[in-house]
């Protein structure tokens, strides 16, 4: 196990994943619930949130997306809008951009903790293999694992990364704005399935 992933199974702190999207609208709090759900047994281990690029505090998650939530079994109650902070990208273990702009903002926030930490979210559902926790207990410390083994990954020759972003789906038709929840849930579900992984 590497000192990354040792250092979390010794802290036994919660392992904290922030997903980020320009407004923190539509695209980060989706991926925020839906990733919650997934990982509600770890709850207590694995702590999600989310914030924006650009986003107003405190306001309300968009009702679409509220109710496009809800129609995958997520709960959205009581999601407001944050700004992305360099103390938030601090404070992450991962970060999970929309797209690949997401992840270059939270780079350059706080280079030296972010640079092998940030991904896009697909990014990071290509990349994540279950096998890189093999024998890890500790969820705070697979999670590490994953991180690291994804990290290891990233720019491979051959990588098709033409398909790493989520667009924004504010104002689109209900067609794409179900599509973007579908690629969401679709990359949520390879993490929780890599993290669960005995």
């Amino acid at each position: 196990m590497s000192d990354f992933a040792s250092s979390a199974a010794s802290r036994l702190a919660p392992f904290r994943v922030l997903t980020v999207c320009t407004a923190n609208l539509y695209r980060s709090p989706i991926a925020e619930c839906l990733l919650r759900q997934r990982l509600d047994a770890l709850r207590e281990t694995i702590h999600v949130s989310s914030a924006g690029t650009e986003a107003v505090p405190g306001t309300p998650m968009a009702a679409t997306a509220a109710s496009l939530v809800v129609g995958w079994g997520a709960d959205p109650s009581g999601m407001v809008t944050r700004r992305l902070t360099t103390r938030l990208v601090e404070r992450a273990d991962l970060v999970l951009g929309a797209a690949t702009e997401h992840r270059e903002a939270a780079v350059r926030l706080c280079p030296v903790r972010a640079l092998s930490r940030a991904f896009s979210l697909r990014e990071f559902a290509r990349l994540v293999r279950a096998e890189d926790a093999a024998g890890v207990v500790h969820p705070a410390a697979r999670f590490a694992a994953l991180v690291e083994g994804a990290a290891t990954r990233r720019g491979a020759a051959g990588t098709d990364v033409a398909d790493d972003d989520v667009s924004d789906p504010l104002g689109a038709s209900p067609a794409k704005a179900r599509e973007c929840v579908t690629r969401i849930e679709e990359s949520v579900e390879r993490i929780a399935v890599a993290l669960r992984a005995p």
